[in-house]
């Protein structure tokens, strides 16, 4: 059984990346229960699942299909050797850490139960931004992280409740399909003639479906 190491929200600092400003992928890891609950549209909703956790770039991030976005510590881990650095939880962005939690290898659409009432359901990876290129300050570092397909996932809120680190994670109802977090991220960022079967699973978010749409009428 999985369990969430911590639990981290955004502590805001100001991007040299062109044109951000103020962003929230500064993300500290908090004491005590947090709430989650579904934040409703992209840019005009509520932006993240937890309560207390800021997003400022309301265009590419937030809204029901990424409510929640999660990183796994064993991931941490392989990059700490592959970078030579230390890399606290939370520095990627991700609001929660997870431990003994296959978050690529999870199928888009099943359950993750966490404590007593949460269930969160894994939807598409992360995609790389310049935000976090200029975060990390390594060379290269969006076309390195693409490449490795240690994505972490976005998550929907199926049923509110608290998160907490230490409350286990239990996976449930994982959809026939088997389509994982890192197959569709790796159709998606770097083999394009995977995404006609990418676009027909279910639990896809629709904004993920119509970008794929757009991308393989452009390859026609």
């Amino acid at each position: 059984m999985g369990r969430i190491l911590s639990v981290n929200l955004a502590v805001p600092e100001r991007s040299t990346a062109k044109g951000v400003g103020i962003t929230g992928i500064n993300k500290q890891p908090v004491d005590g229960p947090v709430a989650v609950r579904a934040p409703g549209p992209k840019t005009t909703g509520l932006h993240s699942g937890l309560v207390g956790d800021q997003i400022f770039d309301i265009k590419h991030h937030g809204g029901d299909d990424q409510a929640v976005y999660a990183y796994a510590r064993e991931d941490y881990d392989w990059w700490e050797v592959r970078l030579d650095r230390g890399l606290p939880g939370g520095i990627f962005g991700e609001n929660l850490t997870t431990l003994g939690v296959d978050v690529n290898g999870a199928v888009i659409g099943e359950t993750w139960r966490i404590g007593d009432a949460l269930v969160l359901q894994p939807t598409f990876g992360r995609i790389p931004c310049t935000t976090f290129q200029v975060k990390m300050a390594e060379p290269h570092w969006l076309k390195t992280f693409t490449r490795e397909n240690r994505p972490g996932a976005y998550l929907r809120v199926v049923t509110p409740g608290d998160v907490q680190a230490g409350d286990p994670v239990v996976v449930e109802g994982r959809p026939a399909h088997g389509v994982t977090i890192a197959d569709a991220f790796r159709a998606y960022m770097t083999e394009p003639e995977l995404l006609p079967a990418l676009i027909e699973v279910e639990g896809l978010p629709d904004q993920v479906r119509d970008s794929l749409r757009r991308r393989i009428g452009s390859l026609r």
